[in-house]
């Protein structure tokens, strides 16, 4: 197992296919975006396939969830879903996306063996989104959590992040959207992760105030959270339920705690959190002879050393290095 002095284990794998967006969201990256990996340090899909491999058979992780940058980008994307679907035992298989290109491939990714997609849509009004993400591509986002729906990629989740002044008042109309179409929605706390360093404490829309423009439009009451577990949002019936909306508080109402998450950047580095100022490199050992038992004991001796938190509440905090679309969500 993936265990930490803590009692922890990790279970959930994110695994980075990509640095590289076709977004430039002012909360991730600037308007003329990154300097991107260079291809030689991006690992190869037969490496990903290993190491994914290395960690389902032998380190006990349940659930392999795609990210980016934008997962959609990878060339060989529903290979290397079709690699884990095949391994038994089998995890659970996920997909974070901006749903760009979603409406294309979604029926080849189901075939591949993905269960499930989360799509990012901060805003249902096209002038706000291109001014969030500096392109004109909302139709093709709905387009795609449509088509994923369709193909059997459900239940097709919703991540929101509330921009103070930009998209703030927003919140009943994406849950009523959401609702209308069948899908799950969570409000995500901005979180101090972008390239420019320019996350400001003020300047993020906090749970609190997320639920408060919420009950102007719903009545909702806290699902019961028995067995939340280690699942990050707080999940709220809409006017008696069934339908539910969840909040992840991940600033103010940290989830460190029962986190069982372990992330593998494209370039082959694992890391503790999305905080996390240290990383451990697997690619010497990939690609320098290295076996699977000394792989899986790298692994398991960099999660060990796993921090109690994430420490954004600490004066101490510092941004990591990386910014998200080089993390993996």
């Amino acid at each position: 197992m993936l265990a930490d002095s803590y009692g922890r284990v990790a279970t959930d794998l994110r695994v980075s296919l990509t640095d590289r967006c076709n977004l430039r969201c002012t909360y991730c990256m600037p308007p003329e975006g990154l300097e991107w990996l260079p291809k030689d340090e991006v690992l190869t899909d037969s490496e990903i396939n290993r190491l994914i491999r290395i960690g389902v058979t032998m380190l006990g992780i349940e659930e392999v969830r795609f990210t980016g940058g934008e997962p959609l980008l990878r060339r060989g994307l529903p290979g290397i879903i079709a690699a884990a679907a095949a391994l038994t035992p089998r995890p659970q298989t996920a997909l974070t996306t901006n749903g760009i290109g979603l409406a294309r491939i979604a029926p080849a990714l189901a075939e591949a063996g993905l269960d499930r997609v989360n799509v990012s849509l901060d805003t249902l009004r096209p002038d706000v989104f291109e001014k969030l993400a500096r392109r004109r591509r909302l139709d093709d986002v709905l387009d795609g959590m449509a088509e994923a729906a369709a193909a059997g990629l459900t239940p097709v989740k919703v991540n929101a992040v509330l921009m103070r002044g930009i998209n703030d008042t927003e919140a009943p109309e994406l849950l009523r959207y959401c609702l209308d179409h069948g899908y799950r929605l969570r409000f995500i706390e901005q979180m101090p992760l972008d390239a420019q360093h320019g996350w400001r404490r003020e300047n993020m829309v906090t749970a609190d105030e997320i639920l408060e423009r919420l009950g102007t439009a719903f009545d909702l009451e806290p699902a019961d959270t028995a067995d939340r577990g280690s699942a990050p949002a707080e999940l709220f019936l809409v006017d008696g339920g069934p339908a539910t909306v969840g909040v992840i508080g991940s600033v103010t109402r940290p989830f460190c705690g029962a986190c069982d998450r372990v992330r593998l950047t494209a370039d082959g580095q694992i890391r503790n959190c999305l905080f996390a100022r240290e990383e451990s490199d697997l690619r010497p050992l990939l690609r320098g002879g290295g076996t699977d038992t000394e792989i899986a004991d790298r692994w398991r001796a960099t999660v060990a050393a796993k921090l109690p938190g994430h420490g954004i509440n600490d004066p101490s905090f510092l941004q990591p290095a990386r910014p998200m679309s080089a993390i993996g969500g």
